[in-house]
């Protein structure tokens, strides 16, 4: 079942046309969630995130796209396929009403929830070789828009294209200033030493909601320095440690870029760190 507008329908229906100015235009924007035994991880963020980006989309808010009401057709929509007491990923998108070219007819919003099962209720450290690669077609330009979750993700698109004909399992992208930003499916963090760095959102990366746990967990550790600055091709083979984070898998481990061998030692010290917290209950 999925939830089109607070309605429940079978996964197999019509419901959208060749009017949904998402197909049309990529005018849409999109969530993915993780929810465990009905509870959903960083709920918070994912919410204010979602506003923050559709008032930069200039998407008139409904008034009743509240915390509470958006967390109640996300808990209906799990229940509805049966996954209250499983661990899911949730995906909960947004788009502008149909009608219009370029200017839409109106700035008022649909949204489509989604749900499928996930394979453990922790997120846990995958350390089997995992080798990623530079993706040089095509840059992503820094700046606002990119650091917003939305449908436009040729980018990304190409470069799982050319990781998966090329035999990588994901590929960095890169901006107009040839820094790395990010990977194809989550923010990246670098470190070196005692020092964790990670590009910064004006470079073009997203504004993941992981990569803001992580950020205020490494910042409160004694034992490591949290660097937020742009990031070098050539800094990647100079690392101890390169892993990739999102909002589903948490933390995974890269390890192998070109010649270079990774460990995975903080990344399971950071991993342990993140389970403690959703425990605790980080919302």
């Amino acid at each position: 079942m999925i939830n089109f507008n607070g309605e429940l329908l079978p996964s197999t229906s019509h419901f959208l046309n060749q009017d949904n100015r998402g197909l049309r235009y990529g005018d849409a924007l999109f969530e993915t969630i993780r929810v465990v035994n009905s509870k959903i991880f960083f709920w918070e963020e994912h919410y204010l995130r979602l506003m923050a980006s559709m008032r930069i989309l200039r998407m008139d808010i409904p008034m009743t796209f509240t915390m509470e009401y958006l967390e109640k057709e996300i808990r209906k929509t799990i229940a509805a396929n049966e996954q209250s007491e499983a661990p899911v990923r949730v995906r909960l998108g947004v788009h502008r009403k149909p009608g219009g070219l370029y200017l839409p007819e109106s700035r008022g919003v649909e949204y489509i929830i989604e749900t499928k099962p996930l394979d453990s209720p922790f997120y846990t450290l995958n350390e089997e070789s995992y080798t990623v690669e530079l993706f040089k077609d095509h840059w992503v330009n820094s700046g606002l828009l990119s650091t917003l979750k939305t449908n436009n993700r040729l980018i990304n698109i190409l470069a799982g294209i050319y990781a998966a004909e090329n035999g990588y399992d994901n590929c960095l992208l890169i901006n107009e200033s040839r820094n790395v930003i990010e990977a194809i499916n989550g923010n990246i963090f670098l470190v070196k030493g005692n020092t964790i760095k990670t590009p910064p959102t004006g470079d073009g990366c997203i504004n993941g909601v992981l990569r803001k746990q992580l950020v205020n967990i490494v910042s409160k550790l004694e034992g490591y320095t949290l660097e937020e600055a742009s990031v070098s091709p050539f800094e990647l083979q100079k690392a101890d440690e390169l892993f990739i984070t999102n909002a589903v898998m948490g933390i995974r481990p890269v390890t192998k870029y070109r010649k270079k061998q990774f460990g995975t030692e903080v990344s399971r010290d950071l991993l342990g760190k993140l389970n403690l917290q959703v425990r605790l209950g980080g919302k």
